[in-house]
Order: structure tokens, then sequence, then C-alpha cells
């Protein structure tokens, strides 16, 4: 990364700042930068700008005069509900895809490594093994599609300084995630029914964020893969998470896909191959069954 020319502390930009994994890569940072978080709602406890990222005069504002000169972007903000995008494509597409490349355009100009957070919704399920970054992309979702038009623009715009990283099945202390509305339905009911056949990897937030940040310090422009080790079932992960909490006297049923249809079709499988991202860092993230325990062991809730 390149360092501030003008001996002050590098200034980093966070967008998503208020969102699960924003605020937690935030929490993340090196102590030798300055963050400058982002986002068009307010944040516990985070000091936020709000930036339409949409807007390439605000985001120009963002990276060259807002707290000084930006030196490098993480881009965590998303359009991330999923079956609504379904509905959305349009918003969807602004906020996944064409953003990207408002930023990208900036941190190209700005001289600034841009970090951006994908998903494993760029790719069609059908495989039996876990994806490499190279493997061919086909997402079957309006939400897959818009992120995956995200990654071209930011490559396209950025090609020496872009690094996309994708990821999957994330959870983490803030905001609403799987592990959490498995622990509230099962203190209100007695009997859950859970997808078995979709598989991929779940991913702490606190796992996550310190990795972005190596990319962005580190990383070489292009894909990466981010995720935690080893793979599940969502209902693998419901019965995990429910174990762990110590919440007893709720029946867990494995349900297919068919059983519970949505808007958007999921991924039967997803698991990413992380080796890239592990040979950069020296380490794998931690295995799914551990990130998950740590998580539970600071906020069960």
């Amino acid at each position: 990364m390149t360092e501030a020319q003008d001996g002050g502390p590098r200034r980093i930009l966070v967008t998503g700042a208020a969102g699960m994994l924003g605020s937690q890569v935030l929490l993340a940072a090196p102590e030798d930068v300055e963050v400058v978080g982002t986002d068009m709602r307010e944040a516990h406890g985070v000091d936020v700008h709000g930036v339409d990222l949409t807007d390439e005069a605000q985001v120009q504002s963002a990276l060259f005069e807002a707290a000084g000169r930006i030196h490098g972007v993480i881009h965590t903000a998303a359009y991330t509900a999923v079956d609504k995008a379904e509905e959305e494509p349009e918003l969807a597409q602004a906020v996944n895809g064409d953003a990207c490349g408002v930023l990208a355009r900036a941190a190209a100009r700005a001289g600034a490594p841009l970090v951006v957070v994908s998903t494993d919704f760029v790719f069609d399920g059908t495989r039996t093994e876990p994806y490499p970054v190279d493997h061919p992309t086909s997402p079957a979702s309006v939400y897959g599609g818009t992120k995956l038009s995200g990654e071209h623009q930011a490559l396209a715009a950025h090609p020496d300084g872009a690094c996309i990283v994708r990821t999957q099945w994330l959870y983490g202390p803030r905001g609403g995630h799987f592990p959490g509305t498995m622990q509230r339905l099962a203190r209100e009911r007695d009997r859950l029914s859970v997808v078995s056949d979709q598989v991929g990897s779940p991913t702490s937030t606190l796992e996550l964020a310190p990795a972005l940040w190596d990319v962005l310090e580190r990383g070489e422009a292009g894909v990466y893969h981010a995720a935690c080790e080893g793979e599940c079932s969502w209902y693998d992960l419901a019965v995990a998470t429910i174990e762990a909490s110590g919440i007893e006297g709720v029946r867990i049923e494995p349900c297919s896909t068919e059983e519970f249809p949505r808007p958007a079709k999921r991924p039967a499988y997803s698991v990413l191959d992380c080796s890239k991202l592990t040979e950069l860092r020296g380490a794998p993230l931690a295995p799914w069954r551990d990130a998950l325990l740590t998580y539970l062991g600071g906020d069960s809730e």
C-alpha cells in the first residue's frame, strides 16, 4: 500500500461502515492507519459520513477532500437483500455493480488500492468441490449477477489496484445473520426445519475483517476467496449453533430447498478454494466450527 506522502497517517476509506462486516473492518484496522467510515445509515459508536457511492462527485470528494487524501479503500457496502433483488434489479445493480465502477475510477485517480467484497453467488453452485478463483462464473440470481458486474467494473476501471475478495455465509457481532436468527427462533419454538442440501462455509467477520486488511496492504490486483475452513449445510450450522449456545428443548429437522422455496435461486454447493489468500497470509482463516465457537463465546445473541 502506498505510504502517506505528507508524513501523516495513512487514511483508509471503509464503505458500509455501519454494517455487519464494515463495522468489524473498522475495529480491525491497524494502529498506523486513520479510518474514514462512510455509510448511508447511522452507526452505533462509529464515526461515519454519508456518501452516495453511485455519485461520482460525492465519491471524488470523499477520496480527495474529506479528512484529507485517501490512501486505500475497503468496499463492504452492498445491497444484500438476495430475494428482494429479484424485484429491484435496477437498485441492486446501482449499489452492487455501478458503485464499484465509481469507486474504482476514483481510487485509480488517487493511486489508491481498492478491496471489493464480493460473494459466492457469482457461481451457479453445480460443482461438488471448492471453486478456485479462476473458475468461470455463472450467477443464477439477480443478486449474484449484480455482484459480478461490480467485480468486472472494478477490475476494468482499476486493473492495477483492485482486489476482489469473494466470501460467503457471513455472521458476526453486529447485524442480522443466520446463527442469530437460529438462536432467536430456538428460544421461541420447539421445532425448526432447516435446509440441508445447500453447502458452504460459514464465515465470521472476526476472521474476515483482518484478512481484508492483509489483502489491502499486501495483495496484488485480482481475485481472492476468503472463507472459514471446512464446509457444512445450513442444517449443520443450525445444529452447531444451538448446541454451542446451550439451548435445549428444540428439535431441528433437515428439509430440502424445494420444501423451503425462495424467490432467488441459491447455489447448492458454493464452497470457495481459499488457497490464494492462505498463501498471501501464511495461514488460512479458522475452521468454521472454531470460528463459530469464538463468536458465540464473545457474543451469543
